[in-house]
């Protein structure tokens, strides 16, 4: 009996000490761009993963003006056409983990783990991660990066907006 845990420990903790190793990560760069305007507000931007339906797996992210009185921030969203359609206007913001305040021009990097909110468990299959976004006296864009899930191998896939988003890079690893 004494032999049997001694052996049957070690094999459970090694299957503990593997488990991490099969975690899948998504990390994004944005670029908001730098624009010569006469007038410059500071984009929203949602960053969510759609199905091949194009019905919503996962919001990543809302960047909004969470600091305006009376939480007026928040009817602006609809600006985001796509994602208002797609899922936005059933969201009660703010959503912990997910919105936060508008960003400055320059890139931003979001990061996440399969297995941990807002991507959560993310089944396999092939998907469209969707980066909107829309400012005040400017326009709207909405890019879209293809990928499928979980990877089977490290890769880098990117986009380029042409106005409102600059650079948008996707890092898949297993």
């Amino acid at each position: 009996m004494r032999s049997f845990s001694v052996t049957f420990v070690p094999a459970a903790l090694s299957g503990l000490v593997a488990a991490p190793a099969l975690a899948a990560d998504l990390d994004i760069k944005v670029e908001v761009p730098k624009l010569n305007v006469a007038e410059y507000h500071k984009p929203y931007v949602a960053v969510w993963v759609e199905r091949e339906d194009n019905s919503v797996a996962a919001q990543l992210a809302v960047w909004y003006d969470i600091k305006m009185k009376n939480n007026e921030g928040v009817k602006w969203l609809k600006d985001m056409r796509q994602w208002w359609r797609r899922g936005g206007n059933d969201l009660a913001m703010p959503i912990d983990g997910v919105s936060g305040a508008t960003r400055a021009p320059g890139e931003e990097t979001l990061s996440f783990s399969d297995g941990k909110s807002p991507l959560g468990k993310l089944p396999a299959g092939n998907y469209k991660l969707q980066i909107e976004a829309a400012r005040e006296v400017g326009g709207r864009e909405l890019v879209s990066v293809p990928f499928t899930w979980p990877p089977k191998k490290a890769e880098t896939l990117s986009a380029k907006g042409s106005s409102e988003l600059g650079a948008v890079s996707v890092q898949l690893k297993p």
